[in-house]
């Protein structure tokens, strides 16, 4: 079920150049303003992308040491 959503307070200018926008796609605002409301929440925000990021980091173990590194380093040079 679709909702509207109403707001207030643009400014001329802004809604001007969405409207321009909109017309150079052949789109109404409306049909304009969905599609980019879509995008925008297709992709997740900076928190979630970092907070997603950093339980990553936490899930993955290193087991190899800085020595262990070295080692396999200096064994090639042999």
């Amino acid at each position: 079920m679709s909702v509207q959503i109403t707001i207030r307070g643009v400014p001329e200018e802004v809604r001007d150049r969405i409207a321009a926008r909109a017309a150079a796609r052949g789109q109404s605002m409306q049909e304009y303003l969905r599609g980019q409301l879509e995008r925008l929440v297709a992709k997740p925000s900076v928190e979630e992308w970092l907070r997603q990021v950093r339980a990553d980091k936490r899930a993955m173990t290193n087991n190899v040491t800085t020595e262990d590194i070295l080692r396999a380093r200096d064994a090639d040079r042999k």
